[in-house]
């Protein structure tokens, strides 16, 4: 069956060809005969009440000098497409918001977006996991300093960051001495006036933060480890973390079930967990990443069993 999928996405002659997940998603859907249109997030636009873009078809290559083929751009209905991947990173500012809205019109003429518009607005990475506090360590989101103060006294050791930051991006983490906790709080708190996560440091940090991730509400069976370099408390992949794939844990298949039923019952197909130790912190659902190098380490195809589960989602709206 040929499918015309699109893709919106930061702008694909910039991305990290190594590492980049999209890419991967682009490889299997190519793979399955799919027709492939490419856009940025510049493109969407509404037309006397029809969400449009600017698009262009595209072809991609397992090649590293040159990745990808884009044909001219076309002004075209959203709705023309049968599934739209929604793969612009974060941060989750306005115009993020209003491409969310555009693309919530095509799917309203049945055009399967990954992930849904509205779960893209709702499920902020930091704020959905704490619907999960059984699987989390100790949390305080607030703006108050006042509160933020109190917990940092109470658990003396904690991390604080702001809800719509991306890889590892103004991660702060202040000890029991509480050296420059105010000018931290101001800071990351815009002076009280933005609300951010106070977070019980989780030691177990040391040994990774790993990433999860999820299908249609199953895990892949081995999550990616973003393990800190000397000196720092994050794992991300973005500073500097040390990437290294592992099998889940008895624990990290718990937080799996725990959360898998509310990512189907949402429509969330492809979502990144991340779990440091035996807690949940985070739950991606903008544009995760890590695909690439599990696929390497562990000779997965997980782009390919992500569009299974895709094609499999939309031809279950056609019945």
């Amino acid at each position: 069956m040929t499918l015309k999928i699109g893709i919106v996405m930061d702008p694909i002659d910039s991305i990290n060809y190594k590492k980049d997940s999209s890419i991967a998603m682009l490889w299997a859907a190519q793979d399955k005969g799919w027709d492939l249109w490419y856009m940025e997030q510049h493109h969407l636009y509404i037309e006397n009440g029809v969400a449009m873009a600017k698009m262009a078809p595209l072809s991609v290559a397992r090649n590293p000098e040159q990745w990808f083929e884009r044909q001219e751009y076309q002004n075209l209905a959203l709705d023309e497409l049968d599934i739209i991947l929604m793969r612009k990173d974060p941060p989750f500012d306005n115009e993020f918001m209003y491409s969310t809205q555009i693309l919530e019109m095509a799917e309203r003429k049945g055009t399967l977006v990954v992930n849904p518009a509205q779960r893209l607005r709702d499920c902020n990475e930091k704020l959905f996991a704490t619907q999960f506090p059984q699987c989390c360590p100790e949390v305080l989101v607030s703006k108050n300093s006042d509160q933020l103060k109190a917990f940092h006294a109470k658990h003396k050791d904690v991390i604080f960051k702001p809800l719509d930051g991306m890889g590892g991006t103004s991660i702060f983490r202040v000890q029991e001495d509480g050296v420059n906790l105010g000018v931290i709080l101001e800071t990351v708190t815009k002076y009280n006036t933005e609300m951010i996560m106070a977070q019980k440091f989780i030691p177990e940090i040391s040994d990774g933060d790993k990433r999860i991730l999820m299908i249609n509400g199953e895990p892949v069976d081995y999550s990616l480890a973003r393990i800190p370099t000397n000196g720092e408390t994050r794992g991300n992949l973005a500073v500097g973390g040390r990437a290294e794939g592992r099998e889940l844990t008895e624990r990290d298949r718990w937080i799996c079930k725990e959360i898998g039923p509310t990512l189907r019952e949402q429509g969330l197909i492809f979502v990144g967990l991340d779990v440091i130790g035996d807690y949940l912190t985070e739950i991606n659902v903008t544009s995760p990443t890590c695909i690439r190098e599990l696929n390497d380490q562990f000779g997965l195809d997980i782009a390919k069993d992500l569009m299974d589960a895709v094609e499999e989602k939309w031809q279950s709206l056609q019945k």
